[in-house]
């Protein structure tokens, strides 16, 4: 008889039911990340099971710990598995219940499990994005010093920026921290030069497919290397989505609706996914329609709708459908002159 695991995997504990067809409780029990060992023989004891825990942030070891063991390891997608949430019963015990009745049930909503490759390259990606942060962050402070002597300046990280920063009168709090912050901010310039060549790197080692994808995203205008980098580790396989519309979704890029009696209430866009993915798009949009004369006059026309702000939403949206479009078809993008106005016949 094939039984069911629910697994609510915490940073310390694990707790785990075990249900049947019928989805009646067979076993549960509590274990501590140091006994992983005591675990495995416990579901080892079980016989033919199959297993579902929710995609947490540190689930990869202990799906490799339990992988030989059951016949198949499924993860939740946390968001989707919003019953688990919104209980009002909420414990330990009974989400793991809830998951394996879900998996007896055969309804358990699927979440994807990147490869190796494409979580190491996904940790790249969100290393160089943390290191940019942080040197927003600092430069945004050396400038509040700078402000509060009204000397603050548009060109004041160039070089000559920088020879003047060193030549101004600060008192000798406001110096020192400036000469820290400074030091701080090579730091950061430092590791940024040194996860480039990491992420470089990182790309002469990939797989024919994946340099091939990035080779039809540098045809893209505007499409650079950060832009190409963070689709490719965010996205994590281009083959996952079975059209442009989920992708969008995925990404959060999507516009949301309500509808109710009838009436139809059109939102903005949902932010689910990855901010770091829509942050990128967004810039590259800009880049886009700056570049470009056919995407220029698209966010022009759209613009007069709908406001600067959703169009340029809409520029991102349709620049990722772009992205996969070319993946898909194998082609380099050709960009279109834009259309000659229609002439007036003559009398």
């Amino acid at each position: 008889m094939k039984k069911f695991v629910g697994v609510d995997l915490h940073k310390q504990r694990i707790v785990v039911c075990v249900v049947n067809q019928a989805r009646q409780v067979l076993t549960s029990a509590r274990f501590t990340h140091a006994e992983s060992i005591k675990l495995a023989a416990w579901l080892k004891a079980l016989g033919s099971f199959d297993l579902v825990l929710e995609a947490t942030a540190s689930y990869e070891w202990f799906v490799k710990l339990v992988e030989p063991l059951a016949g198949r390891v499924l993860l939740a997608h946390p968001r989707k598995m919003r019953i688990i949430a919104e209980s009002t019963r909420k414990s330990d015990k009974v989400d793991a219940r809830v998951l394996a009745e879900f998996l007896a049930l055969d309804m358990i909503p699927p979440a994807h499990r990147p490869t190796p490759r494409q979580r190491a390259h996904r940790k790249l990606v969100r290393r160089r994005v943390y290191v940019r942060a942080r040197q927003t962050s600092i430069k945004n402070r050396i400038r509040h010093v700078a402000a509060e002597y009204n000397a603050d300046r548009k060109e004041l990280f160039t070089s000559e920026g920088l020879k003047y920063l060193r030549g101004l009168k600060l008192d000798p709090v406001d110096r020192w921290l400036v000469q820290r912050l400074l030091r701080e901010l090579k730091l950061y310039r430092d590791e940024l030069k040194a996860v480039d060549r990491q992420l470089a790197a990182f790309a002469r080692t990939a797989p024919a497919a994946e340099a091939g994808h990035r080779a039809l995203l540098d045809s893209i205008p505007a499409v650079g290397p950060v832009t190409r980098e963070t689709f490719l580790a965010e996205v994590a396989g281009p083959e996952r989505f079975g059209s442009q519309k989920k992708l969008t979704s995925y990404v959060g890029l999507a516009p949301g609706q309500r509808e109710s009696a009838g009436r139809r209430h059109d939102l903005g866009i949902t932010h689910s996914g990855s901010p770091i993915l829509r942050w990128v798009l967004h810039q590259a949009a800009w880049q886009l329609v700056r570049r470009s004369s056919p995407w220029r006059l698209t966010f022009e026309r759209l613009a007069l709708r709908r406001g600067k702000k959703k169009a340029i939403t809409a520029i991102a949206r349709r620049l990722l459908c772009l992205m996969l479009a070319v993946i898909r078809s194998g082609r380099p993008y050709e960009e279109r002159p834009p259309a000659a106005p229609a002439t007036p016949s003559a009398a």
